[in-house]
Order: C-alpha cells, then structure tokens, then sequence
C-alpha cells in the first residue's frame, strides 16, 4: 500500500480528503495541530491511517513527523490552513504573520520534506489553495495573498521537482459547504445570495474537492504537473455574467451587430 500525508486532516475537507485516501488503497498519515480531531480521522479511516499532532509552522515538527513514517510517502497533501479575515487598513502584523506561517511557510515545508523523502518512482504534491489565490475579495486580510502565492510556489516546485518525477498542482476550491465557511452558510440567507452566483447553481462540497485532488494524484493525471483546478461551480470565470448587456448584440448574422465592431 502506497503512504499518503495530509496536513489539516482533523475536520472538514481535510478529513474528506484523507478518507478518499484511504478508500483509494493509501495508508494514511493524518496530520493536524489538534491531536484528538487528526486520531478521530484516522480512526474513521481504519487500521490503515495513523494520527499525530503536526504543526506545519514548525520544520522541527514537520521534519519528526515525516521521520515517524513507516516508510516514502507516494503523496502529499497541503490543506492546512488558517483565516484571519478583516481589513487590510487594520490587520494586525501578528495576524499577517499567523497566516502566512501556515498557508505559506507551512505549504513550502511539508512539501519540501516529503518530495526529498519520495523514492525512486517519484510522487504528487498537491498543494490547496483557494479561488481567493485566483480573485481577490474584500476584506480577505493575508488569505488571498498567502493562497495565490501558493499557486506560484506549486508552479515553482513542479518545475523544480519534475526531474525526481515529482509531480506538484494545486487545488483551488470555490464557495464549499465545509470546513472553515461553515460560519458563512449558518445565515440562509447568506447561503442563497451566495449560492444564486455560482454559474452550476450550488455549492461545492468537500467531497467535490477531495474528487480533485485524487485525481491529481491517480496515473490518469501523470502528465499534469505545475496546474491549478479550480472546484468552483464555474465562479471565477463570470465576472461578466452578470453584467448589463443589450440583447441587441446577443445575435449574429444579417440582422446581429456589425462584425467589426468590438463589443465588450
């Protein structure tokens, strides 16, 4: 059985994605700051998932936990992460810094150390970041910074690693119904405005985003290094969607708009 490492694994999408490990044939390494979240994943999981408490902004901890493995892992999943959301006129540099220990820092060190430890055959990266990384929004604090650098480090690694057949892409989920945006759908409201934007009609679920990143680590996708997917609902794609247009230039042919005319 072939070992897989996921950081955040104690709730929400990070326990989806390491239960999907596990029914995939991986033994699986559940990783979280909260030690009694990561043993409850990894008892759900079976006898073939293991818990410990990492903290991804320690290489101490990163580099004891790797060592604890009973052998190369064949993948590694980034989705630990951390929110503190607010203006940027008023975020706090200890808020910054929080941030981008864990989305960033923590995101290079796991990496790191997994990829040096992966044999001969190589393995997969997959790195989450967030349609944030993609499409700023308001208020974001350091998150859409931390998440759209991890894009281009994922581009970096892949490049760099791609000689030891490692592959590294990225996954970047929408408006999902779990984990930290459980405060946001509380609101029903909230939930319909938000939903009625998402071009497929609904929210993403963390199962939706655990399908992803199973399929970047599956031989269907072993020439794919170095890309980002967003599980969005096609969201990030309908910035003019609803946008005033006149229908008048919705038509083509005789009677549609002049086809040398730039429209926009």
């Amino acid at each position: 059985m072939t070992l897989a490492v996921v950081t955040g694994a104690g709730s929400g999408i990070g326990a989806v994605i390491a239960r999907h490990a596990g029914k995939a044939g991986y033994r699986v390494a559940c990783w979280d700051l909260d030690a009694d979240a990561a043993a409850a994943t990894a008892a759900g999981i079976g006898d073939a998932a293991t818990a410990r408490r990492v903290d991804v902004t320690s290489e101490n901890d990163v580099v004891a936990g790797f060592e604890a493995l009973d052998g190369p892992p064949s993948l590694v999943v980034n989705n630990a992460g951390l929110v503190r959301f607010g203006p940027l006129a008023t975020l706090s540099i200890a808020d910054w810094k929080a941030v981008l220990d864990v989305n960033l820092t923590g995101t290079f060190v796991v990496a790191r150390e997994g990829a040096n430890r992966m044999g001969a055959e190589g393995g997969a990266v997959v790195n989450i970041s967030s349609i944030n990384g993609i499409a700023a929004a308001p208020n974001g604090g350091a998150y859409t910074a931390t998440k759209a650098a991890v894009i281009r480090l994922s581009e970096q690694m892949a490049l760099e690693w791609a000689g030891s057949g490692v592959r590294v892409n990225c996954v970047a989920p929408g408006l999902i119904n779990a984990g930290m945006s459980d405060a946001i759908y509380a609101d029903p409201e909230i939930r319909r405005l938000r939903q009625g934007q998402v071009p497929l009609g609904e929210l993403g679920t963390a199962e939706q985003v655990a399908d992803a990143v199973m399929f970047l680590a599956s031989p269907g996708a072993a020439y794919i290094t170095g890309q980002t997917i967003a599980v969005d609902g096609g969201i990030t794609v309908a910035a003019l969607a609803r946008m005033a247009r006149p229908k008048s230039v919705d038509s083509v042919g005789a009677d549609g708009p002049d086809p040398t005319q730039e429209v926009s």
